[in-house]
């Protein structure tokens, strides 16, 4: 894995999940399980980021009506009735830490649902820079994780999951897809085994 060639994708480090007053907080796992989550994800980010791995975050944003939602049921659902992820709120926010690495970190706006390829320049702005190896990290797991890596495996890239950088509903839906699923199209490692792969020479 080159690091000149690899991206780690941050989906979803938002207030309104990983703040501990977040709308959403109660509906991915809460307490040391995702609190633990976000604290290995930037402990790795802070570890990338003198390094040539791109990183970037896809925010989901809607506006106060969320006109951008047809019909819209589980997650999305969820979403709406709970006045989440509303543009300009403090909830939409990345958490203060990832804001904190300004330029560092590539945001791709335009995410309004499940698959963060779909409505963003992902794929261009990956393919711009080369972006061979997409690396996951973030919530939900069986939801915007397992959408964006099946649709990145279908546009061609190599795919990673990192298992303890994501989190789902419950650690027996995480455990699930990190046995049974993810593999059918990933790799499933670990953020120390993502900082090896990243170090050694090719």
């Amino acid at each position: 894995m080159r690091p000149g060639n690899t991206a780690l994708l941050l989906i979803g480090f938002q207030n309104d999940y990983f703040a501990p007053d977040g709308v959403l907080r109660d509906f991915i796992e809460t307490g040391d399980a995702g609190d633990d989550v976000l604290t290995r994800t930037l402990a790795l980010v802070r570890a990338l980021a003198p390094t040539p791995v791109h990183l970037i975050a896809t925010p989901i944003h809607f506006t106060a009506d969320y006109a951008e939602l047809r019909a819209p049921v589980g997650i999305l659902a969820a979403i709406r009735d709970a006045g989440a992820f509303q543009r300009g709120t403090p909830g939409a926010a990345l958490v203060e830490p990832l804001r904190d690495l300004g330029e560092r970190l590539l945001r791709v706006p335009g995410k309004r649902g499940l698959n963060a390829f779909v409505d963003t320049d992902l794929d261009g702005e990956l393919r711009a820079r080369g972006v061979t190896d997409l690396v996951l990290a973030g919530a939900v797991t069986s939801i915007c994780i397992d959408s964006t890596g099946r649709a990145a495996f279908e546009h061609g890239y190599r795919v990673h999951v990192l298992a303890d950088c994501i989190s789902g509903r419950t650690a027996f839906e995480t455990r699930y897809y990190c046995d049974e699923v993810f593999p059918l199209y990933a790799q499933v490692l670990s953020s120390a085994d993502l900082l090896r792969a990243t170090s050694e020479d090719p």
